[in-house]
């Protein structure tokens, strides 16, 4: 009877049992998912600002934080290079004298630097006959002896500027051989034809300058390049020409390429192109700067802008010139050196002049020798005799006369 008593009551007390279970089950699922929640709620109604001053301990989020996008930088604009000042061109006359520049493309940058040179000059202009991949290797190509002597019929120069050489790296045919650069045949038959160009410019009676090569990027070039000036020079000078040796204002203190230097003014710019052959606008300059003082001389001029110095007409009464003035005789003192042995008396070794004997009867030698020194004056300071002696009247009447006098 009692056992089926207690299964009701414990019947009865099932459901109630499962339900708190499930009561216990959804509050703590609900405690779970109620920060996710709170703050998803918190998110969808925004930010008020009690959450900002007093938020949550459990809930504390900082405010999110507005990033502002930087402001884009202006590129700074590149540094304007000081403008060259522009050089007046000045309208050639008819007469005026012109100055023939052949050869290969580095008588071309050349003759533009001459050009900018004589701009101000009416009675110079500058012509310029080059063929950039001449030589003197490929005579079959462009033969320089040959062509000069119709450019100088045709144009009738004043003067004759060369530069030529740069393209001559090369293999030549030499008779039925084909001669490697700078071999002993090679060089000969190099030194043959540069040679019949300066006859030929000597022979048509016209005076002429020899430029001679810069240095280069590749060192072989410009060890290359060191040999033809030499040949160039020689050829010049057989011939009564001038060779203008430009190798020092493309080169630095120790004989290396260099690609910028001082230009004419002794301010650094860029000298040479990017390929490391090719002159700029400045180093044409640069390279007609070298050439401008011979230049001035054949055309008897004492500047670029300067007119031509008029000679006398033919026929005209030449005046004696006057006669030489007498030389200025300069009367200076010979420089001295402070190591000169001369300055104290020491051009003689020791020992080798008998020394001077003394007079050993001088005071200082009796004092230094024997010791006595001589006697005191009456009245002297070094006279320490006791009593003091007295001082003769003649004595005292001459010293007294000598103070009168000095007085």
């Amino acid at each position: 009877m009692v056992s089926a008593v207690r299964i009701r009551v414990i019947v009865r007390r099932v459901p109630i049992l499962i339900l708190a279970i499930t009561v216990l089950a959804i509050g703590v699922t609900a405690s779970l998912h109620s920060p996710a929640l709170a703050q998803e709620q918190q998110q969808s109604r925004g930010w008020s600002l009690r959450d900002l001053l007093f938020p949550r301990r459990s809930e504390r989020v900082e405010p999110p934080v507005q990033q502002t996008k930087p402001k884009a930088r202006k590129p700074r604009a590149a540094p304007r290079q000081p403008a060259e000042p522009q050089v007046p061109i000045v309208e050639k006359t008819p007469d005026a004298r012109t100055v023939l520049v052949v050869g290969d493309f580095m008588a071309s940058g050349l003759a533009e630097g001459l050009d900018t040179t004589f701009a101000e000059n009416a009675g110079v202009k500058i012509v310029v006959r080059s063929n950039g991949s001449s030589g003197f290797v490929r005579d079959d190509f462009y033969n320089w002896p040959e062509q000069i002597k119709s450019l100088i019929e045709t144009e009738r120069p004043a003067a004759v500027v060369v530069m030529l050489g740069s393209n001559d790296r090369q293999s030549m045919k030499v008779g039925d051989v084909r001669e490697q650069p700078r071999s002993e045949n090679w060089t000969k038959e190099y030194e043959r034809r540069t040679d019949a160009l300066g006859k030929a410019i000597a022979t048509a009676k016209v005076p002429f300058l020899w430029v001679g090569m810069p240095a280069f990027r590749v060192p072989k070039m410009t060890s290359d390049m060191l040999a033809f000036n030499d040949i160039y020079h020689q050829a010049a000078e057989n011939h009564g020409g001038e060779f203008v040796d430009v190798w020092d204002g493309f080169v630095d203190e120790n004989g290396a390429f260099v690609s910028s230097g001082p230009d004419i003014n002794g301010q650094p710019v860029r000298l040479r192109a990017d390929d490391g052959i090719n002159a700029s606008k400045a180093g044409k300059r640069k390279l007609a700067f070298y050439t401008e003082k011979p230049l001035l001389k054949i055309l008897g001029l004492t500047a670029p802008g300067s007119a031509v110095i008029a000679s006398a007409p033919a026929g005209a009464p030449v005046e004696a010139p006057a006669p030489a003035a007498a030389p200025v005789v300069v009367d200076r003192t010979v420089p001295m050196l402070l190591s000169d042995p001369a300055l104290d008396g020491g051009t003689e070794l020791l020992g080798s002049a008998p020394p001077i004997k003394a007079n050993l009867d001088l005071p200082g030698e009796k004092l230094v020798n024997e010791g006595k020194a001589s006697d005191a004056s009456p009245g002297r300071v070094d006279d320490f005799s006791w009593p003091p002696k007295v001082q003769p009247a003649t004595t005292a009447a001459a010293n007294g006369s000598a103070t009168a006098i000095n007085q």
